[in-house]
């Protein structure tokens, strides 16, 4: 039986989120799964994801096969590495360091991101408030022209 690890779909119309499951690759998205991991809810921002690591690692020992969202998943939480490092065969005492290693790089991409973010909201702010002054001149100028018609056309 091969087994695999994949998203199940819950949720009501057009709000999901997803369980993530071991399952026999023979059966349908939906159907019967042999064990609960955990879930994502890509609805949230950022999505939210809980999964049972060590869970997740027993099955990928065992030779479960992740689907491609699954182990994308699975990077963004660690368990990918974590695996990697099991296969490898270090000793506790390294895969511990190297997975502290992985917690700063990840820590430092999170805020990398997020000034990222921070910056192209300025620069929108920036556009917005430029275009709104833009407008205002627009106008202005429209207004004294209008004045200027209309001064014309009672001096004539």
């Amino acid at each position: 039986m091969a087994v695999k690890l994949r998203l199940t779909r819950m949720g009501k119309k057009k709000r999901p989120f997803y369980r993530i499951v071991a399952v026999d690759s023979r059966t349908q998205r939906d159907g019967r799964f042999l064990e609960n991991l955990g879930f994502y809810n890509p609805m949230t921002e950022p999505p939210e994801v809980r999964v049972d690591a060590e869970r997740a690692l027993h099955w990928l020992q065992q030779g479960a096969i992740p689907t491609d969202t699954v182990r994308s998943i699975f990077k963004r939480e660690g368990i990918m590495f974590r695996f990697h490092l099991l296969k490898s065969g270090l000793s506790e005492e390294k895969m511990q360091e190297e997975l502290k290693k992985w917690e700063v790089l990840q820590l430092e991409k999170q805020k990398r991101l997020e000034a990222k973010r921070a910056q192209e909201e300025r620069e929108k702010q920036q556009m917005a408030e430029s275009a709104a002054e833009e407008t205002a001149e627009e106008t202005a100028s429209a207004e004294e022209a209008a004045e200027r018609t209309d001064a014309e056309a009672e001096g004539e």
